[in-house]
């Protein structure tokens, strides 16, 4: 088998070397587990995180063990009970071509649908994106919604979703051909391309398209995106807070200091700003692909995968990705 492990802990923004390739043995099922030969591999932001030696919500990947992650693929031998050999099933595999889990660590798939779907759009960001609307953007037909990266996995649900409630709805991303993927594939009724702002322009642009205020804006970024939506919030408006992608690699935050004036806005305007883990939620994730796997099964629900081959080259796919080198949700072929 191969694995990527994480060979140095990052001092600043994540390099090549941070990460080493490596062969061993295959491993083996024992009682109760499977081995799965991993066929995609899915990568995401807070994989960078766990490249840090900090406390947070998850342990940090210790140095020279695999970098975690999920993956999908079918199962080559199974000493679990309700998986047999051939099985389509996804789970925590790491950056890995095999992998030993345990059966209730695993979830069989429906094989009507491509495997990758477990990865992105019916898997964590999408469900991410369904949860964080469901229990704090509270959408309202008729109301504004604006959101960060937004031709992401998790940024293109949003504005799906809220599209479907009757929302106007703004993505922010970076570069005029992903403002045009949004508007033309995943059907914002604006996009602004933050790459051509500084925070203050950005902010105008942004109040010209959401004429109304914003009563939503969902926030997968934070940097001048956040400090040009703020001012423009509506009061009672709610923030679903998933991601801070802009502050991932080592930038200093401790100044300037905006938290006066966030404190301020949140007062003033009395907003519901919110914090989602996506594993405070797996109770609700039947219910998630109960009402989506149809839509998207259907054509209703657009998505996109940007697939790099070979699991050789997951370090520079994930390191595109942290740069917002990406078109879609990123993935590795293995």
């Amino acid at each position: 088998m191969k694995q990527v492990v994480l060979a140095q802990r990052p001092n600043g923004p994540a390099k090549l070397d941070n990460f080493r390739v490596e062969e061993g043995a295959m491993p083996e099922p024992g009682a109760g587990e499977v081995l799965i030969e991993v066929s995609h591999l899915s990568l995401d932001p807070y994989m960078r995180g766990r490249m840090d030696d900090v406390k947070s919500y998850a342990p940090s990947v210790a140095l020279g063990e695999k970098m975690t992650g999920q993956g999908v693929g079918h199962v080559l031998a199974s000493r679990a009970d309700g998986i047999k050999e051939g099985d389509l099933v996804t789970g925590i595999t790491g950056w890995a071509s095999h992998a030993v889990l345990p059966g209730e660590g695993v979830r069989k798939l429906d094989t009507r649908l491509p495997a990758t779907t477990a990865l992105g759009v019916l898997g964590m960001p999408g469900f991410t994106a369904w949860a964080a609307m469901k229990t704090i953007g509270a959408p309202q037909s008729g109301e504004t919604l604006a959101v960060a990266a937004a031709t992401g996995p998790v940024g293109s649900m949003v504005g799906q979703i809220a599209k479907r409630a009757g929302l106007r709805t703004i993505a922010i991303a970076g570069g005029e051909e992903k403002c045009t993927l949004a508007k033309d594939t995943f059907g914002f009724d604006a996009a602004l391309d933050h790459r051509a702002h500084d925070v203050k322009t950005l902010r105008a642009a942004l109040s010209e398209a959401a004429q109304d205020g914003i009563d939503i804006y969902f926030e997968n970024v934070g940097g001048k995106v956040l400090q040009a939506a703020l001012p423009l919030m509506n009061t009672h408006g709610r923030i679903p807070l998933i991601g801070t992608i802009a502050w991932y690699s080592g930038v200093d935050t401790s100044g300037p200091d905006h938290l006066p004036a966030l404190w301020r806005a949140t007062l003033v305007k009395r907003l519901r700003i919110q914090g989602l883990i996506v594993f405070d939620h797996w109770d609700l994730f039947p219910e998630f692909l109960e009402e989506m796997t149809g839509p998207v099964a259907q054509g209703d629900i657009a998505y996109i995968e940007d697939i790099t081959e070979g699991l050789e080259n997951a370090p520079s796919a994930f390191l595109s990705l942290l740069n917002g080198g990406n078109t879609g949700k990123a993935i590795v072929a293995i």
